[in-house]
């Protein structure tokens, strides 16, 4: 769920790199969004519908009279009537089969003859509440609108369908929707027993340069310190030939689009943060020799630059475009076109900031994307008022109303992945929280295993345990 910067519109138009098919920006933002990973499974009794829900535009204005529909998919294969209703939240990506037809959560459905089904988020995948994404419309795309809208589902499916008028419900979710786990539970407390929320960032901060430091001790832990020294180097090298007018070099070094222009700010800090962004890719989806064998690719080079700007041409190689300028197309353009970028910074400068920057000394890629870079872009896409005074005053909104760190929530399972960034945003305390060794974002939905680690085994069994006595 990381997300980055984009500088004044002007400039960033200037960046971009000169491989035939290179969007190196949009392919590094969609792995870091996606939706989590969940083994599949062949059963071939499952028989998903896609089905939809009426929804009000505005669940707080009782002059606004709009209402649009709302996309979900049900699974009855194990439902029995009286059975919970078990339901996956969307976050910010297109809704897929995946969590109603395998993982944990369909495992524990099967034992409770459960329901399962899976919400899809206002303006995301086809959840269209308006015709487009103009700044506008942006104004009903809020967390609070989101949660009234799975209030809403909860409080229909219970009314209208067969054998769950009296069942349980219980609520999942990863990353940002285990965030509305959290704040569902908190918010509308007697409409689910209970919940599991996976990788759940539940303070909002503008200025996140912790996700950098976890970055860093990731990359330490599993590629060793030598590997953190070389990316270290081999970024403040390449920040200090652009401070010694040796930009130009840089530019053919790294093969980037004419456009960019190597004496200006912003221009350089949107490259520098696509770097570390990189790298975010590897640490928060990283599976067993994913950092290990990055970390062997740099460690090849002869020199720490060399091992660096080698690993970075590898990756701009596999990305996909049309032109250095489809960033900013995908920004910029209002319709619905399945990228979900626009609508997530915009929640970002809304409701959340989360940027991840170099603030910090303690972490290894520089100190070239300051907070300016990001509250920079809020302005320039969605209007002047977007400024850092009001993005702070937001996320203080956001903390007031949803309490931090104190959520003072019952029967909510968190669990986090030692490596993941975003668990700095989270509750960690031992006695709340599971953090399991060696594992990433959102990695523990797959059903119990062989092949799970003892501490990743103990943790789904604990969610196992504990949803058994919430339905008790």
């Amino acid at each position: 769920m990381t997300h980055y910067g984009v500088g004044v519109i002007i400039t960033l138009l200037a960046l971009g790199f000169s491989q035939a098919n290179g969007n190196i920006f949009e392919r590094t933002f969609k792995k870091l969004h996606e939706e989590p990973y969940v083994p599949t499974n062949q059963n071939r009794a499952d028989e998903v519908q896609t089905l939809w829900i009426e929804q009000k535009l505005d669940h707080f204005n009782d002059s606004e009279t709009r209402t649009w529909q709302m996309r979900y998919l049900l699974n009855d294969v194990f439902f029995k009537a009286g059975g919970p209703m078990f339901i996956y939240l969307g976050g910010e990506w297109t809704i897929s089969n995946g969590f109603i037809t395998a993982g944990h959560m369909y495992d524990m459905a099967k034992e409770h003859n459960g329901l399962l089904a899976y919400t899809e988020h206002r303006y995301y995948g086809e959840s269209h509440p308006l015709p487009d994404l103009s700044n506008e419309n942006l104004r009903f795309l809020h967390v609070k609108q989101a949660l009234a809208d799975l209030a809403h589902f909860i409080k229909t499916q219970k009314a209208s369908y067969e054998g769950l008028s009296d069942s349980k419900v219980i609520i999942v979710g990863g990353s940002y929707s285990a965030t509305m786990v959290t704040w569902f539970k908190r918010t509308y407390p007697d409409l689910v027993v209970g919940g599991w929320a996976s990788s759940a960032p539940v303070v909002a901060k503008v200025n996140f340069f912790e996700y950098k430091e976890v970055m860093g001790e990731s990359i330490t832990l599993m590629g060793g310190s030598a590997c953190y020294d070389r990316i270290e180097k081999g970024i403040a090298e390449l920040e200090t030939m652009f401070a010694n007018k040796r930009g130009a070099e840089v530019k053919a070094l790294l093969k980037l689009c004419e456009p960019f222009d190597v004496n200006n700010d912003l221009d350089i800090w949107t490259l520098f943060n696509e770097i570390s962004e990189i790298f975010a890719n590897v640490v928060q989806t990283h599976n067993s020799g994913r950092i290990e064998g990055v970390c062997q690719q740099i460690m090849t080079g002869s020199t720490d630059l060399i091992g660096v700007s080698s690993y970075l041409l590898s990756e701009f190689g596999k990305a996909s475009g049309s032109t250095c300028y489809a960033i900013m197309k995908v920004l910029l353009d209002t319709r619905y076109n399945g990228n979900m970028m626009r609508q997530w910074i915009y929640q970002t400068c809304n409701e959340y900031g989360w940027y991840q920057t170099s603030s910090s000394s303690m972490q290894p890629f520089g100190t070239k994307f300051p907070l300016a870079l990001f509250t920079t872009m809020c302005a320039d896409l969605y209007g002047p008022q977007f400024g850092e005074s009001f993005i702070e005053d937001r996320a203080a909104e956001t903390n007031e109303y949803f309490g931090g760190l104190t959520p003072e929530v019952e029967n909510v399972y968190f669990s986090h992945g030692q490596l993941d960034p975003w668990r700095a945003m989270g509750i960690q305390d031992e006695k709340q929280a599971t953090i399991i060794p060696e594992h990433a974002h959102c990695k523990d939905f797959g059903s119990i295993s062989n092949d799970d680690t003892p501490e990743m085994r103990a943790s789904k069994e604990r969610v196992a345990e504990l949803v058994r006595e919430w339905l008790e």
